[in-house]
């Protein structure tokens, strides 16, 4: 079972992830930066226990800054990628996600069932430039990530795979704000029978009156809509999201784990860069 300490290793990580991903990641003119940046930040988070959870919780939390702007290796708004082709309209990379925990003494629908344990995704993503402005100040995007899902512990598990297409508008300056950024996602998930069981699947050992045991079907996982707000300064960077969870459809949501078919998860951080690199290189950031 993992310790309290490391679930909220687990979900500072999260949070970066999340705030960094989703507060807007604008495509514009190619620049000169630093190759690498690093730094300190905190971050304030409010996001349900899982996707269909009623229970949700807040967490005030320190988290890093870190850019890595390789020709290979990426670490940026993001997440943590490699870059494995690119061409003017299409971009083949190797990407990352993370879901948090949840501990059955915090959501009231997994009473006496085994803690459910954070998991970390990973896998290629193939995006195609649909539309772009002259000066790329705004783009359109297909992203396709299909990722294989383990839980984050000391013997990883395989918990199955998930695909998440989606649409993804960045836009520059927006509302005539210089340096604030727009990014719009909206997409559906799918995710196979092992992935939906993990977080939905009840088994007989843990079946109650109120509680039936249920196995989750592979298939349509709900939509998801994020839109987030950042912007640079020269010594730190803030940045917001907002995410909102539609499961109607979905193939889980007949579990008795599924409390509610829509949610919303948000957050605001402010990250201060305390060192980079003196090598430069070009960059569409």
């Amino acid at each position: 079972m993992p310790t309290p300490q490391a679930r909220h290793r687990a979900r500072a990580l999260m949070g970066c992830v999340l705030l960094m991903a989703a507060a807007g990641h604008t495509a514009q003119a190619a620049q000169e930066q630093p190759l690498w940046e690093v730094g300190l930040g905190a971050a304030a988070l409010h996001f349900p226990a899982y996707r269909g959870s009623d229970q949700g919780q807040g967490l005030l939390l320190p988290v890093p800054y870190l850019v890595y702007r390789g020709d290979f290796f990426k670490v940026d708004r993001d997440g943590v990628r490699a870059q494995l082709f690119d061409s003017d309209r299409v971009e083949l990379t190797f990407s990352g996600a993370l879901s948090p925990p949840a501990s059955t003494r915090d959501v009231r629908a997994r009473a006496g069932m085994p803690d459910l344990r954070a998991t970390f995704e990973v896998g290629p993503q193939l995006d195609l430039t649909l539309w772009q402005t002259q000066r790329r100040s705004a783009t359109l995007k297909l992203l396709l990530p299909v990722r294989a899902a383990f839980t984050l512990e000391q013997r990883p598990q395989h918990v199955g795979w998930v695909f998440h297409p989606k649409l993804n508008l960045d836009v520059a300056h927006v509302g005539g704000l210089a340096g604030w950024n727009l990014g719009l996602q909206a997409g559906p998930l799918w995710g196979d029978r092992r992935q939906h069981n993990h977080f939905y699947g009840v088994t007989a050992p843990y079946a109650t009156g109120e509680r039936p045991a249920y196995a989750a079907a592979a298939g349509f996982g709900g939509m998801q809509y994020v839109v987030g707000v950042s912007k640079r300064y020269p010594n730190h960077w803030v940045g917001a999201f907002l995410r909102y969870d539609n499961l109607t459809g979905a193939r889980f949501v007949n579990s008795p784990l599924v409390r509610t078919r829509h949610h919303v998860a948000a957050g605001v951080a402010v990250s201060w860069v305390l060192g980079s690199s003196a090598t430069r290189v070009a960059v569409d950031d």
